[in-house]
Parts: structure tokens; sequence; C-alpha cells
């Protein structure tokens, strides 16, 4: 072990950490009809208020996680805290869409490297017969701030407005800070060394992300037969055989492409966690706005009614990390799959007015994605060398950003579709046409589906993973 302090405070720093982002996500996805009504902004831009974080995320996990490996994944953790925090600050002081949008893609960039040296810093700390328990107090944390989410956001929207939604991550922006610096001279770092950036790599990664993911956002808007649409996404498909041509004559590469051939279970673990969060993300925006516009249900019942399913995977994430260290990851990984899929599919069915069916929709989601994702995580990490840890952590990040964009994206096109141009604006008007709301429902309901067909794909991809070795 690399660190003469304890472990656990590795890990404590780092569940401090993995709290926020969700935290700032799970809030925000329940105030957005408010926001949007606020700031006078469209279904394309509102969905950019969430996207935009995202693709910040996507864009610099890899880039930032190389970093980290070779100068310093403390270091790195602690300065993503520290830019976090600023940017939550502008977020809440932003007097347009624009500005709010800005604030984001920097806490994207904050959160990415939180995410890319978190997992990493747990990895380094645990021995390998303790890491599926610690990770999975570490993905406690993260569900522990979607749990204190969606009601603590609707406390602050209906008392302080949406403003304050962003003012809580002071606090604990301030207190990871505080401790980061009480630990970061006990720590030992990897001795570093000189590497080269590959910055073709970077603009053709960047620029490909951007090209797949805005003609996604804005189709409900622009239509998905604009050219708008259409070029972007014929770009980004142009570039993926340019790009692995660069990284293949890369001295250092951006992307390994090594792990990828050569790696099946850093492959299909990675694949597995990109579909499994293309499937849910768009579950606590979606639904939010279904209990809210079609339902009827005021902000803060619909943060009460959507704790189900943070509330399933704070509880479970541990217990999974325990049961993956003694039983091996790859049939929680299919069973949590599996649930997932299940859940989903009771959202999709639900009728118009039926709260049952979401309820229970919910859990089910909380449970799969619990039995999951710390088994998963485990695996990825333990295929890789130690001297790759924060690179590996920001690939399978990456891969879920990459998931959670898509899923807004995709989803929420799906959701949206029946609306027609400007659709959003008159769902957020009081009294809001039945056949609007009806339309809404309707897309809902095949969104939903949509995810649980993606949540099977990913139990098929879970259950080709290599045998594992013996726990």
């Amino acid at each position: 072990m690399s660190s003469p302090i304890r472990p656990s405070w590795i890990l404590c720093l780092t569940c401090v950490g993995a709290f926020m982002a969700p935290l700032d996500g799970s809030i925000l996805a329940v105030a957005l009809p408010r926001v949007a009504g606020s700031l006078g902004l469209g279904w394309g831009a509102t969905l950019w208020v969430q996207a935009s974080y995202l693709l910040a995320m996507a864009i610099s996990l890899i880039p930032l996680g190389r970093h980290a490996d070779h100068t310093g994944r403390l270091r790195g953790y602690l300065a993503g805290a520290g830019l976090f925090t600023v940017a939550s600050l502008l977020a809440a002081l932003s007097p347009s869409g624009a500005w709010l949008i800005a604030a984001r893609v920097l806490q994207g960039v904050g959160g990415a490297l939180l995410s890319a040296t978190s997992a990493a810093l747990v990895t380094e700390a645990f021995p390998p017969d303790q890491r599926g328990k610690a990770l999975g107090l570490n993905v406690m944390a993260v569900y522990a701030g979607l749990s204190l989410g969606p009601p603590l956001g609707g406390f602050l929207v209906a008392h302080f407005g949406w403003r304050s939604l962003f003012l809580v991550n002071l606090p604990i922006g301030i207190a990871v800070l505080a401790l980061g610096q009480r630990l970061r001279p006990r720590w030992q770092e990897a001795p570093g060394r000189g590497h080269t950036l590959d910055l073709p790599g970077m603009v053709l990664w960047s620029l490909g992300l951007a090209a797949l993911l805005l003609p996604l956002t804005f189709a409900p808007e622009w239509g998905w037969t604009s050219w708008k649409v259409g070029l972007p996404l014929g770009l980004a498909l142009l570039g993926i055989p340019l790009f692995l041509a660069v990284e293949r004559r890369s001295a250092e590469p951006l992307l390994d492409l090594r792990l990828l051939a050569s790696n099946r279970t850093f492959a299909s673990g990675n694949l597995a966690a990109l579909l499994a969060y293309m499937a849910l993300y768009a579950v606590a925006l979606l639904t939010s706005v279904h209990l809210q516009l079609v339902q009827g249900h005021s902000v803060a019942t619909a943060g009460w009614i959507m704790l189900g399913q943070p509330l399933m995977q704070t509880a479970l994430s541990p217990l999974a990390g325990r049961l993956s260290d003694r039983l091996g990851s790859r049939r929680l990984c299919i069973t949590g799959m599996l649930v997932l899929a299940l859940g989903m599919g009771l959202l999709g069915f639900s009728p118009p007015q039926g709260l049952g069916g979401v309820l229970a929709g919910l859990a089910l989601v909380g449970v799969g994605l619990a039995a999951f994702s710390a088994p998963n995580t485990s695996t990825v990490m333990g295929s890789v060398g130690r001297d790759r840890l924060a690179m590996a952590s920001a690939f399978i990040s990456t891969m879920r950003v990459t998931g959670m964009a898509l899923s807004v994206s995709i989803l929420g096109g799906i959701a949206a579709s029946g609306l027609g141009p400007g659709g959003w604006r008159p769902l957020l008007k009081t009294g809001a046409a039945p056949e609007a709301l009806l339309a809404f429902h309707h897309g809902y309901g095949l969104a939903m589906l949509t995810g649980a067909a993606l949540a099977l794909l990913g139990a098929l991809v879970s259950a080709l993973q290599p045998p594992e070795p013996r726990p």
C-alpha cells in the first residue's frame, strides 16, 4: 500500500467528493421545469442544462485521468473539488440560460477531475480482497447524493427558489478541500514521469462527442430530418476511423486501444456501463417532468415520490460490493441489469395517473443499479495495472457520463417526439392542453421501454464477460 495514512481516510475523502456531483444532478432534475420557466428556456435548451455538464465531463475525463496518473491523483481530486465549488457559485448567480449552461460546463470539468481520480484513489489505498467493499461504500456515497437530492431539491425550490440548489454545494466543497489539505502531506503520490500531450486525439475526441450529442439533444426542436441534425451526426461517424488512426500512431495516445483490443474484461465492463447509464439516467429527469406536468403533483411531492430509486441504491450498494468480493461480479452484474430492465418496463406501462407502477418501477431501477454498479466498477479497476488506475477510472467514468448524455438526448428526444417544435413551452404553462400532456405521457412510456431494451442488451454483454478468477 502506497499510503502511510489509514485507507479509511482516503475513502472518507472520496466519498464526500463523490456525494457532490450526483446531489447536484438529482436536485436539478426536480427543478428543471422551474428553471426553464424562470429563464425562458425551450425543451432543447432545458436538456442542455443537464447535457452540457455531462458533455464537458465526457470530453475531459480521459485527458484529465491520464494527467492525474502522471502528476498526482490526490492533487487532481482536490483541484476538481475546488473548480466544482466555484462553478456552483457561478451557476447560482446565473442571469440567463447561456450563463447557466456555461457554469454547468465548468462544473463538468470539475466533476471530471473528481470522477477520474475517485475510484483510482480507493483502489490504490485498499488491498484487492477489500476493493469491492470499499468501492461499494464509495458508490453508496454517490447514491446518498441522489437520495437526498429530490426531497432537498423540492424543499429548497419551494422555499428559496432554484438558485439555492447550487448553493448547497459550497459547504460540501469547502469540507472536501479542508480534509484533503490535511491528508495531502501524508499521502505518498506515485512518482510521476513526463508525458506527451496527445493534442490531435483530444481535439478529435472533443469534436466527435460534441457532433454526436448536439444533434441528438436538439433534434426534437430542429426535426430529425433537418440538415442541422444529419450533418453533425455524419461528421461524428466519419470522425471515428480518423480518431482511431491518430491514436494508433500516437506515442502516448489519449485512448489506449490496446486495453480494448487485448483486455476483454476491461472492454466488456466499460460497454456494460455505457448501456446501463444510457438506459437509466434520463429516468429521474423524465419521471420528474411526468409527475409534475402529467399527474399534477407539486415539485416537493414529486421529489419524495422519486426518493425510492436512490434510496434503494444507497442501501444496497455496500452489500453488492461485499458480495462481489466473495462471489465475483459477473452474476451480480447480470442480475442487476435484468432487474433494471424490469423496473423500466413497469414505468413504461404505467397509466397516465397511475402511481403504484411508478413507485414499484423506481424501486426496482434502484435495486438493479445497486447490484450492477459497484461489482462492475471493481471488475474494471481490477483488470489493469496500478500505473493505469486513474486512466481506467477515467475510462469507465467516460462510459458512464457518455451514457448519461446519450440517455438525456435519446430518451429525452423520444419523450418529446410527439410534442412537435416548441412543444416544451406549452407544457410549462398552467392549463396545458390535454393533448400535449397525453402526447408527453405516450413519449415517456416509449422512452422507458427503450431504456429497458438497452438494459437487456447490457445484461447480455455482462454475460459474455470472460470467466472470473475465484475470489
